[in-house]
């Protein structure tokens, strides 16, 4: 097909539809080997069982039928174990090869953002929290203390008053 012309719609259409009939009959024939595979190995495996009117040859079919099914769990049982163990050796080995190779961690970037900003990203638009702290605190005033007007009399009189104390200590 050369590169200048294009296939037709209806072109198209009919290949799809072929090969999908090719494909339906290929699994219908997969299909009908399977069932001829199922019978050949019943029939190689299997053979049918000789059924007679005496009990006694029933009883020993059947005990020879529970010891088939008793080993073949035995056999079975075996084969989980084994794929068990198998796998929890898969587990270890894949848990050496992480901790060999180590987890890489990507390296972390600075951001600025403020503590208000900060929180509003994790607790969401709905929870408006501010961090003024500030603004939390109580108002209190500043009390000046007023000292007595009779302190800030004439401070000759106080040096008298000290000098009469000392003639007091001094004579004692």
């Amino acid at each position: 097909m050369s590169e200048g012309k294009k296939m037709t719609s209806s072109r198209r259409h009919h290949l799809k539809s072929l090969i999908l009939q090719i494909a339906a009959k290929w699994l219908e024939q997969e299909k009908t080997d399977i069932v001829a595979a199922k019978e050949a190995y019943l029939a190689e495996n299997c053979p049918e069982p000789e059924l007679s009117s005496d009990t006694a040859a029933l009883m020993e079919i059947c005990k020879k039928l529970h010891q088939a099914i008793d080993k073949i769990d035995e056999e079975r049982y075996d084969i989980e174990a084994k794929v068990q163990k198998a796998d929890k050796e898969i587990e270890d080995l894949k848990l050496k090869v992480v901790d060999l190779v180590g987890v890489k961690k990507p390296a972390l970037k600075k951001v600025r953002m403020s503590a208000d900003a900060m929180l509003k990203a994790l607790l969401g638009s709905k929870h408006t929290v501010n961090m003024d702290l500030r603004a939390n605190l109580k108002q209190v005033k500043k009390e000046t203390k007023e000292e007595p007007t009779e302190a800030i009399g004439d401070w000759r009189k106080n040096i008298e008053d000290k000098a009469d104390r000392k003639k007091m200590f001094e004579s004692a």
